[in-house]
């Protein structure tokens, strides 16, 4: 995808830290950034297969979420509730 399309595609994220976050990525071998030379320059950028080895962890992750996201509602309204007064 090109930056922008990731920038669309998010949707909440400032350029400046999308840029972070690419790089991060770039560095930590997850993805993969190509130029183009061209007139205007591209630049396009991909999963790697480090990367995409991360799928099923990010599923199994999903899956979690899914069945345990009452609970951690639950939770969060139990935190945030006022404590009672003696």
């Amino acid at each position: 995808m090109r930056f922008v399309e990731l920038e669309r595609h998010i949707g909440t994220i400032t350029p400046k830290v999308l840029t972070q976050r690419l790089r991060q990525l770039e560095r930590d071998g997850l993805v993969v950034r190509t130029y183009h030379p061209e007139i205007p320059p591209r630049v396009e950028y991909e999963i790697s297969e480090l990367g995409r080895s991360l799928g099923p962890l990010f599923a199994t992750l999903a899956e979690w979420a899914a069945a345990n996201l009452g609970e951690v509602e639950r939770a969060r309204l139990e935190y945030d509730a006022p404590a009672p007064r003696s």
